[in-house]
Parts: structure tokens; C-alpha cells; sequence
């Protein structure tokens, strides 16, 4: 784990996911430099700091892009303009529930994110998927070299990640090459649904996963027969549970093992392990809705797997870096050994040679990437050659 700030965990946290998301490391050390006395604040005094030099720098980016779209240099602008879109994200997510200008960075972000990708015809497209009365935002990618209909992977966030730091991480990437198409939502608790719909997250994480199942049997590009679901971080907890009980789903995928999310509040009640937000109990309250501490306690006791897994029919990969500071590896284990009637379940931790040791693998995605990607084109009927 590349740690620029010895002593703030979340902030590291941060750097390391902008890494994966493409950050060059000479704009990290200008953004960053001026931070250290900062990184020691409290979070409303720090994370103000963070925002502002990580802002500065987007700003900067932007401007840049724009004169590169003057020259008509698109290509150029594109890179720059997706550069900036990290940028922002990365500051827009450590700040407080409220904190005045989140929502106007937030929406800044998503307008450059958008920009960035037409300008580089990057192989992304966004798309809109009925639910209630609203929406859930996506990023669809589309498989290289398919010919009908492709098999698809949906990708779900975990507690506060979106779908665009997913997208930029390179698993829809990584897929495309081996025949297999994305789809990367926003789904309630996290993204777009919460800042822009009010939509809280929900235990029963099926009720959401099984419209998106219904939006993609209208596709046709897509095979129906050929859906699996992948989730990160608290991700862990929502896929098993929603290919539990939607049947349509043919594998599942969990980056970063997540069997009991309640027993994870309860500890951290007694700061054990890594929080991976500031303001973090303001934080979850909003994801899930609780109108207070005792509220959110009495959501989470719902927000665990036993009793669920044995539902799960189909090829299911369940991974965990040997490392993880938020979840503990045990917690992986307990998923694995109740996916008792999958045909083709399997553990796999990330260990010190391969990298991906730290939580969900964010301090080296690379290589566990591509282990799930493989795993995935192997279970969905893609390739793992050219």
C-alpha cells in the first residue's frame, strides 16, 4: 500500500484509488505536497484542504483540456478531462454529508467524466435503467470482437464507491478484451441514485439487481442466459445476496469479501479497523436512511449472509486480499464455505506475490483484476486469448 500520509489511513486510501483510476504521480505530489499538516486534523478541517488542492488541480486540467479543444486536439482534451474527473470524484468523496459545494462538485464530475469519454471515443456509454419513478445511471461497455449476442457482467458499487471509479479501475476494460461486456450502476445507497435521487440502500439487494436483470433481457446485444453480477467492498455483501435470489443470474463475483457487515459496525463502534470514509457514521446514516445511531445499528443487524448462500446454484469466485485493514479474511472464508451447493465455487486470496493484498485490492488492482476477469470469461463463455 503506497502510504503518502503515514498517519491518515482514509487519506491513503484515497491517494491509492486515484492511483487505479489513472492519477499521474507528479500531479499526486503537487496535489498532495501541501497536505501533511492537514492529513493531522480533524475531518472537517483536512478534508476542506484536500478538497481544495485536489479541485485546483482538476480546475487546472480542465483548462488545459480546453485549450487542447481549441486547437482541435479531442483526443488530448479527453485524457485530461478524464484526469480531472478522478480528481474531482476523489475530493467530492471525502467530504461530509451536507458539506456546502458537494453536491455542485459532484455534478462537475459527472459533467467532465461524460466529456472525458467522447472526446477519447472511449468505449463507454451511458445508459438509464427504469426504476420506481426514477432512474439507475450505468456505464455500459461494450465486448471487442462479439459477433450476437455477448455475455455481460453487471458491477455493483461497495459503501461509497461509484461507478465511474469502477469503470476507470479497468475491470470493463479488462473484460472487453476477453468478449465480455459491462455494465456498472449506481445503485441505491451509492453514485447518483443517492446524491441526485435520495435513493438509500436497501438489505435486500435483489429488489434492485433483478430490474437491471429485466432491463438487459430487452437488449439486444446481450445474451440473457449469460448474466453474471460482480460487487466490490460492501459489494461483497450485495451480490451473493441478490444472485441468492435472482435466478437469473448465471456466476457471481465478490472483489473484497463483505459475509457480515453488522458484526464490521459493531467493531468499529470499538475502532477496530480501518474506517474508509471520514464522518464516517454521519456517512452511513445517509447511505441507509437512519434517522440515528440506534436506527442504523438496527439496519445493519439485516445486513449479513448466513442463512442465504445455500440458495446460490451457480459458478460463484469469491476473493479477499490477505491483508484487507476494513474486513477481516475470515469473513471470506465463512462466504466460501456456505456457497455449499455452487458447482464451481472458489477462494482466492491475493498474497504478497501477486499484489491486491489490501482491501477489495485497491493498492495494486492489476493482476487480481485479471484473475477475475479470466475467471469471469471462463464462467460466461468468453475468452482468455486473443
Amino acid at each position: 500500500m503506497f502510504k503518502y500520509f503515514p498517519s491518515n489511513y482514509v487519506w491513503n486510501l484515497s491517494v491509492d484509488l486515484a492511483i487505479e483510476m489513472g492519477a499521474r504521480i507528479g500531479e499526486i505530489e503537487e496535489m498532495c505536497a501541501p497536505l501533511q499538516d492537514a492529513a493531522k486534523q480533524s475531518d472537517a478541517a483536512g478534508t476542506k484542504a484536500f478538497r481544495e488542492t485536489w479541485s485546483r488541480m482538476a480546475d487546472k486540467l480542465c483548462e488545459l483540456a480546453a485549450e487542447d479543444e481549441s486547437r482541435g486536439r479531442m483526443i488530448s482534451a479527453g485524457d485530461k478531462y478524464g484526469r480531472a474527473s478522478t480528481y474531482y470524484l476523489t475530493a467530492e468523496r471525502l467530504q461530509a454529508h451536507g458539506a456546502e459545494g458537494r453536491e455542485a462538485l459532484y455534478r462537475r464530475f459527472l459533467d467532465v467524466f461524460v466529456k472525458s469519454i467522447k472526446l477519447a471515443g472511449e468505449n463507454c456509454e451511458r445508459v438509464e435503467i427504469p426504476y420506481g419513478d426514477a432512474h439507475l445511471s450505468g456505464l455500459y461497455v461494450r465486448a471487442e470482437g462479439a459477433s450476437g449476442r455477448a455475455p455481460i457482467l453487471v458491477q455493483v458499487n461497495g459503501l461509497d464507491s461509484t461507478k465511474e471509479m469502477k469503470y476507470r479501475v479497468g475491470l470493463p476494460r479488462w473484460l472487453a478484451q476477453r468478449g465480455v461486456s459491462s455494465l456498472v450502476i449506481d445503485q441505491p445507497g451509492t453514485g447518483e441514485a443517492l446524491r441526485l435521487h435520495g435513493m438509500h440502500a436497501v438489505y435486500n439487494s435483489e429488489v434492485w439487481a433483478s430490474k437491471v436483470v429485466d432491463w438487459l433481457e430487452t437488449r439486444n446485444d446481450i445474451d440473457p442466459k449469460r448474466i453474471g453480477l460482480e460487487g466490490v467492498s460492501l459489494g461483497g455483501y450485495y451480490c451473493p445476496r441478490a444472485v441468492a435470489f435472482e435466478p437469473r443470474f448465471a456466476c457471481g463475483v465478490v472483489w473484497g469479501a463483505n459475509h457480515d457487515w453488522r458484526d464490521v459496525q459493531q467493531k468499529r463502534l470499538q475502532r477496530e479497523g480501518s474506517f474508509p470514509v471520514p464522518h464516517y457514521w454521519e456517512h452511513v446514516r445517509w447511505i441507509w436512511g437512519a434517522k440515528d445511531q440506534d436506527d442504523f445499528m438496527r439496519i445493519a443487524e439485516s445486513v449479513h449472509l448466513d442463512g442465504v448462500l445455500d440458495r446460490i446454484k451457480v459458478p460463484f469466485l469469491v476473493t479477499h486480499g490477505e491483508k484487507d485493514s476494513q474486513i477481516p479474511l475470515h469473513w471470506a472464508q465463512r462466504t466460501y464455505e456456505q456457497l455449499v451447493n455452487s458447482p464451481r465455487r472458489e477462494l482466492k486470496i491475493f498474497t504478497g506475490r501477486e499484489g491486491g493484498v489490501q482491501h477489495s485490492s485497491f493498492d495494486n488492482s492489476a493482476n487480481a483484476g485479471a484473475y477475475i476477469a479470466d475467471w469471469v470469461a471462463e464462467a460466461l463463455g468468453g475468452r482468455t486469448s486473443l
